[in-house]
């Protein structure tokens, strides 16, 4: 095999995954390349965003880097509450006990400011051991003798050889795709995320919050304000501004054929957001992502080879209900992950450093957060539809209303809410996310009566304020299919696209054939940000742009 460049580690992605496998290797004297995408870190990545320290957890990202909640924080999490909304009836619980649960800190996090600094501190450890980080460059692949992983490939360098190689590239990892180990065939295995940063000052957020400079808050929302779409939507105070999202399953924003920007903004113009967010409403950012539904896609052996995955590209996403949790998790498998090199370091079992690296995932509990076993049990006879709609008819007769609707049952919701065991059994179904969320606003709520006057912009104008590189003559998706059958999903679930409008990526269009019309499906990736959605929803080849090409989040 011809002689490339070689290190002993290299990282693919300095998100909090990469970042956590790169500090730790660099701590045992370990020769590390990182390789990042971005123009720097953080400018392809976003998240909710809530970053945890377990106290369970062998590693939390303040154990690896001195200083990140001071310099890469926004504010920490003191305030926790979920509001149950039946059109203007909302209640609200207290989920102080569901987040203390386990919790050491929790902050509110924007990835371009967080990964950044992330970015730095691991290029210092890097750099001292040999190694650094390069940006602007985008690895497509996985570099293999005799069929077997030594290294990586890449766009913008030649391919380089590694005792190790870390993917930590997140939720569309192509790594993890060309090992073998991930792929989008199933809408039910992820979620979509999308979301909008708002301009909101310090003092402003204090008063409106009633919270202290030093504190921090975070609303989680369920019902019918969604419709039928199974999950949720969320609220973070940061700094200076306010994280806004929703986030749902990907199979049922396709059974709906709803519209990812019209859900935000179902929650953005309801009255309960008119006491924190008034006319003087102004986005900076609008992003999305996709997310795995670690329950489901979290993987148990995430290695192959030389190669381990950690974070996204392993899909080791927590969201049961009101637990959302990844950042921590990619943190503590990364490190895990550079554990597992140095404890196996000079075996000739390529494997070895992945099976002990598997072996530390599950011994450490996290295998257990992210695949509860109760999970498994309760999906198999909850998640079956005849079991599904006969607990919706019960719910929705008037046996239902009384049940739900007496004091006794509203202590008690409370108390399920804030258990972490019940929580994690919560099957994936409309009961959860929008029925009984629905009956307990509708027999406990209060009417909320505030007028909201928030605009917000349309889908041209969130376009139009995002930063782009095109990459022209390069596109990053080529459709195999233009049917309406194979792709027409994308048309709605594509965050930067829709039915009514004319730009985004994906649009339908009627084309005139041999004396008759046909509804096809056309793309344009000039306004893509990436989120992986279309991959799994239309028949599409899907990678990431080249380096530094694309989209560039500014706040992420």
């Amino acid at each position: 095999m011809t002689e490339y460049e070689h290190y002993e580690a290299v990282v693919v992605g300095c998100g909090p995954g990469g970042a956590a496998a790169a500090a730790r290797l660099a701590d045992h004297g370990v020769e590390t390349l990182v390789l990042e995408r971005g123009t720097e870190a953080g400018s392809k990545n976003v998240s909710g965003g809530l970053i945890y320290a377990e106290e369970s957890a062998p590693y939390t990202i303040d154990d690896l880097f001195e200083g990140f909640r001071e310099e890469a924080g926004e504010r920490p999490v003191t305030d926790y509450h979920i509001h149950n909304i039946a059109e203007n009836s909302v209640k609200t619980y207290d989920l102080s006990d569901l987040h203390e649960d386990d919790t050491d800190w929790c902050d509110a996090v924007l990835r371009r400011k967080m990964d950044s600094w992330l970015e730095r501190r691991v290029h210092e450890k890097t750099s001292e051991t040999g190694g650094g980080v390069l940006t602007n460059v985008r690895v497509n692949g996985l570099l293999r003798d005799g069929g077997e992983i030594v290294g990586v490939t890449c766009d913008e360098l030649d391919p380089i050889k590694a005792d190790l190689i870390v993917g930590a590239d997140g939720v569309n990892s192509e790594l993890a795709r060309d090992a073998g180990l991930m792929d989008w065939e199933e809408p039910d295995e992820w979620f979509q995320g999308v979301k909008a940063v708002v301009d909101m000052e310090p003092d402003v957020i204090d008063d409106r919050f009633d919270i202290e400079p030093d504190e921090g808050a975070a609303h989680l929302f369920s019902g019918d304000l969604f419709e039928d779409v199974r999950g949720g939507g969320f609220l973070y105070t940061n700094e200076d501004s306010l994280s806004i999202g929703t986030v749902f399953h990907l199979d049922s924003l396709v059974e709906q054929e709803a519209e990812p920007h019209e859900l935000l903004d179902a929650l953005l113009t309801h009255p309960l957001l008119a006491q924190w967010v008034r006319d003087d409403y102004h986005e900076r950012e609008y992003a999305a992502k996709l997310v795995p539904d670690s329950k489901k896609v979290a993987h148990e052996e995430p290695y192959r080879d030389r190669l381990v995955l950690v974070g996204d590209a392993a899909g080791q996403m927590q969201a049961q209900g009101p637990i959302i949790k990844g950042m921590n998790h990619a943190v503590t498998a990364g490190a895990l992950a550079a554990d597992a090199f140095v404890v196996t370091r000079g075996n000739t079992d390529s494997e070895a450093v992945g099976r002990r690296y598997a072996q530390m995932l599950e011994k450490s509990g996290t295998m257990d957060k992210l695949r509860p076993r109760r999970y498994e049990i309760s999906r198999t006879l909850g998640e079956r539809d005849a079991v599904t709609n006969v607990v919706e008819r019960v719910l929705e007769s008037p046996v239902g209303s009384v049940a739900i609707g007496n004091p006794i049952a509203n202590r008690l919701l409370k108390r399920a809410y804030n258990s972490p065991f019940l929580v994690s059994m919560l099957p994936d179904t409309k009961t959860g996310y929008v029925t009984l969320p629905s009956i307990i606003g509708e027999e406990h709520g209060r009417s909320i009566h505030w007028e909201n006057e928030i605009e917000p912009p349309t889908l041209e104008e969130r376009i139009g304020d995002l930063t782009y590189d095109t990459d022209i003559g390069n596109p990053h998706i080529e459709l195999r299919d233009e049917s309406v059958e194979a792709s027409g999903a994308a048309v709605h679930a594509c965050p930067v696209s829709a039915e009514d409008f004319g730009g985004g990526c994906y649009r339908s269009e009627t084309v005139a054939t041999n004396g008759s019309e046909e509804t096809l499906v056309s793309l344009d990736t000039q306004p893509c940000i990436e989120c992986g959605t279309c991959a799994v929803v239309a028949d599409t080849d899907w990678e990431h742009p080249r380096g530094g090409k694309g989209v560039e989040y500014r706040e992420g």
